[in-house]
């Protein structure tokens, strides 16, 4: 019949009058980002997953590759739930953001958006305005999880072969609630410091001193438990 439709019609997104990605959805940006995002991964699972249960004695191999596997995998967790909206989301205090999902659909497939700059100083005069990058919310939340998880894996070396993974498995949520958040919203996620213009382009306070002070604070806490913990003394 001539009015007939073809058996096997060709797809609308495999139609060439139609587009099968966003307007806005830049192919090469994104595919950028995300292997920007898998090679900060690997530093930490295998990298440093490997690194740390090589460098300790045999007895503690097991334990301290397990820790930073482990705070690989509760980071991307606790990341999507609720830590994600709390370094980048709504503003709730000066240097923390409200706590919610970033699981869904319609935030994760819509265009990444980075906060505008209002400089306090200057009357609340915008200096830079709201930016779009050129790929999806999906790739920037995992963008930054690698970045919050590789953070806490860096805190775990100062305290390998002195605190027991039951405690451990307790104090990454913890950390990454109370202390990573606060130090990512501050001066990325447009908090306080962002706006009086403090510039941290590669993680120099967010994840390197926020880590280091961290893990030297953490380390001198838990030496005093080390026999009780069933751990011998590094001295």
């Amino acid at each position: 019949m001539a009015g007939a439709s073809p058996p096997n019609p060709v797809p609308i997104a495999y139609q060439a009058t139609t587009a099968a990605v966003p307007d806005w959805l830049n192919k090469g940006d994104n595919a950028w980002q995300m292997i920007a995002a898998t090679l900060v991964g690997m530093q930490s699972v295998p990298g440093l997953v490997i690194l740390y249960g090589s460098i300790v004695k045999k007895k503690w191999a097991v334990n301290s590759a397990f820790m930073a596997l482990y705070a690989f995998s509760a980071v991307v967790l606790c990341w999507v739930i609720w830590a994600y909206k709390m370094s980048f989301g709504d503003k709730l205090l000066p240097f923390w953001g409200k706590a919610g999902p970033a699981l869904g659909q319609k935030f994760l497939l819509k265009q990444a958006s980075l906060p505008e700059t209002t400089q306090y100083y200057k009357n609340g005069v915008v200096e830079t305005g709201l930016i779009a990058p050129l790929y999806p919310m999906a790739s920037m939340v995992w963008f930054q999880g690698v970045f919050a998880a590789i953070t806490l894996i860096l805190l775990a070396g100062s305290v390998l072969g002195r605190m027991n993974i039951r405690a451990w498995m307790m104090f990454v949520p913890l950390w990454l609630t109370f202390s990573y958040t606060v130090g990512a919203f501050s001066l990325w996620g447009g908090g306080f410091l962002f706006h009086w213009g403090v510039m941290d382009y590669s993680g120099g306070y967010v994840i390197h001193l926020s880590s280091g002070i961290a893990g030297l604070t953490t380390a001198y806490w838990v030496s005093p438990v080390l026999n009780s913990s069933g751990f011998e003394s590094s001295s």
